[in-house]
């Protein structure tokens, strides 16, 4: 079986100067099937295309929670009406991001207006992360979930989003083992990428250690988070088999074994990818 590679951006400008030439590799290197992940109205629609150009890629589309000056009804229409695309497997990457929020609004020197701006900013994330999960129901497509330093507002919005039947991953997993097993207690997965070969990593890979393999997914995020030895390097899925070594450390089993349950986990998460060995 190959490694199924969850969530890579070769749309991304820092694969222009060797996109072709990675790409037409990938399977012979034991990659296969790719998602390419949307983040913003632009790479959403490039990871269409790249999609209907290889037969191995299927693409995600939504607005990342930082790329919502594209938010408007029109795109939404067009992720309604793609998702119908064959190709085009998930809704993502979708979700909640606090983390800069601070910085964004620094400049505001009335702390209520500050902390007025900043509310105004989770509102209207928490708007579009809504009006995208609407449409995943709608087309019964599942959801990468983008979520950081925002974990009341994610649990509130997932557990509900849960008992109306989304299915998705919690991709760049970074958040507690007790909210891992909640969320995958709610039927969700976990992604684990490059951060779990990390030595700073020690809450990920307890989170590794205590979630069933059968509700882990492998992913790359390239061209960032690069696994060790390649940290601070440019990112790709070859480098997916130093997850899978960190994973079949962490839980004591083969690499074998990690690579044959993920990939089918993911099969599994993404029924619209066509299964090839």
């Amino acid at each position: 079986m190959k490694i199924f590679e969850t969530h890579a951006h070769y749309e991304d400008r820092k694969f222009d100067s060797d996109r072709a030439e990675l790409l037409s590799n990938l399977p012979k290197l034991n990659v296969s099937p790719v998602i390419n992940v949307g983040a913003s109205a632009q790479s959403s629609r490039d990871s269409v295309a790249l999609a209907n150009e290889w037969t191995y890629i299927y693409a995600a589309i939504g607005l990342h929670p930082s790329e919502l000056g594209d938010a408007d009804e029109d795109f939404m229409a067009y992720l309604s009406a793609h998702a119908k695309d064959p190709k085009v497997v998930a809704i993502g990457e979708i979700g909640l991001d606090y983390h800069y929020l601070k910085e964004d609004y620094k400049d505001i020197e009335d702390l209520d207006a500050r902390h007025e701006a900043m509310d105004a900013d989770k509102a209207r994330q928490k708007k579009w992360f809504l009006r995208q999960l609407e449409i995943a129901r709608q087309a019964g497509l599942p959801c990468i979930f983008h979520l950081r330093d925002a974990a009341a507002d994610s649990m509130e919005i997932l557990t509900d989003a849960a008992a109306k039947g989304t299915k998705g991953v919690v991709h760049c997993y970074s958040y507690s083992v007790d909210h891992a097993l909640k969320y995958i207690n709610m039927g969700y997965f976990i992604g684990i990428g490059g951060a779990v070969t990390f030595g700073a990593s020690k809450k990920l890979e307890e989170v590794v250690k205590t979630v069933p393999l059968e509700r882990i997914v492998t992913e790359t995020d390239c061209p960032y988070m690069a696994p060790e030895p390649f940290r601070g390097r440019r990112n790709d899925s070859t480098y997916i088999p130093y997850i899978i070594k960190r994973i079949a450390e962490l839980k004591e089993i083969t690499e074998d074994e990690v690579l044959e349950t993920t990939a089918e986990n993911a099969y599994r998460l993404f029924p619209k990818v066509k299964k090839k060995f």
